[in-house]
C-alpha cells in the first residue's frame, strides 16, 4: 500500500482485518504506526516495499505525486493498481509507462468516501490490464465489493468516475439551492432532502431515459420540451431577487437552456442539449 491518507490509511486496515498481508509506505512513518501495531509491516524504502510485493496499491494525491514516488522505482512482474485521482489522458500516459517497465497495469476509481469503504455496495470502477484485474481482483474486493470492470481501454475508469461525479455534484449544487430557497420561505432544508430521497427512482428514471435518448439521437417529440423547461429558471430568477438569494445556479441554467433555444431546439426534448455541448 503505497500512500496512508485517509483512503489510504482505510485500504490497509481492510486487508489487514482479512488476513492480508500488508506493507505499507508513506513519506512519515507516523501515519503507518496504527497500522503496524495491526500487524502491517513498515517499510521506508519505496523499492523494498514494491520487491516484497506482486500487488502494488497506490492510493496517493494524483498522478503527478505518483510519479514523483515512484520514480526510478523498478516494477517488472509487479500487478499494479492506481487509485489515486486523475483523468483518463493520466491513466492512459500511466499505464504506457509503467507496461514499458513491465508492469501489469490497472486504473482505478473509488466512487465513495473513506467510511463506506469495505461494503458489499462499494463500487470501485477499474479498467486497464485484463491480467492485473484477474490478479488483483480478490483483494479488491475486500475494499469494495462492487467492482466495475470497465475493460482494457486503462482511460475508461477515470471516465466513468468524472461522468458520475459531474453527475452526482450536479445533483447537489441543485440541492443546495433548493435548500436557500426552503430557508428563505421559512421552510425546514431536511424535509427536502426526505422528499428528494424518497422519489429518487422518479428522478432516476428520468436520467437514464434521458441517456437512452441521447444514445438513440432521439430528440423530437417532447413530453415536456426545453422551452417549458427553461420557464423554471426564469421563476428561478424572479425569486431570488424577490428573496435576495445567490443566482448562480438559475443563471447557469438559463444560459444552457438558452444556449438550446437560440440553436433552434426549444420544442425539442432536454436531451437536444446534448447537441450544443457538442
Amino acid at each position: 500500500m503505497i500512500g496512508l491518507g485517509a483512503m489510504g490509511t482505510v485500504l490497509a486496515r481492510l486487508l489487514l482485518e482479512k488476513g492480508k498481508q500488508v506493507t505499507v509506505w508513506n513519506r512519515s512513518e507516523e501515519k503507518a504506526r496504527p497500522l503496524i501495531a495491526a500487524g502491517a509491516t513498515y517499510s521506508g524504502d519505496i523499492q523494498a516495499a514494491v520487491d516484497a510485493n506482486d500487488i502494488i496499491l497506490i492510493c496517493l494525491t494524483d498522478y503527478a505525486v505518483t510519479d514523483q514516488v515512484m520514480q526510478g522505482v523498478t516494477m517488472k512482474g509487479k500487478t499494479v493498481v492506481q487509485l489515486s485521482t486523475g483523468t483518463p489522458q493520466d491513466a492512459r500516459v500511466m499505464a504506457g509507462d509503467y507496461t514499458a517497465r513491465g508492469a501489469a497495469y490497472l486504473d482505478g476509481a473509488i466512487l465513495a468516501t473513506p467510511s463506506q469503504m469495505g461494503t458489499e455496495q462499494t463500487p470501485i470502477f477499474l479498467s486497464g490490464s485484463a491480467a492485473a484485474y484477474d490478479t488483483a481482483g480478490d483483494a479488491l474486493r475486500i475494499l469494495g465489493g462492487t467492482l466495475i470492470y470497465q475493460g482494457e481501454a486503462p482511460g475508461a475508469a477515470s471516465a466513468w468516475d468524472l461522468a458520475a461525479l459531474s453527475t452526482m455534484f450536479g445533483m447537489m449544487i441543485g440541492f443546495l439551492n433548493g435548500a436557500r430557497i426552503m430557508e428563505s420561505e421559512g421552510m425546514q432544508v431536511a424535509d427536502l432532502g426526505s422528499m428528494i430521497h424518497n422519489i429518487a427512482p422518479v428522478l432516476g428514471q428520468m436520467i437514464k431515459d434521458t441517456g437512452d435518448d441521447i444514445q438513440q439521437q432521439r430528440f423530437e417529440d417532447p413530453q415536456s420540451s426545453i422551452d417549458i423547461c427553461a420557464g423554471t429558471f426564469a421563476l428561478m430568477l424572479r425569486l431570488a431577487a424577490e428573496n435576495k438569494l445567490d443566482k448562480g445556479f438559475a443563471g447557469f441554467a438559463q444560459q444552457m437552456f438558452g444556449k438550446a433555444q437560440a440553436a433552434g431546439f426549444g420544442q425539442h426534448r432536454i436531451s437536444a442539449i446534448i447537441k450544443t455541448l457538442r
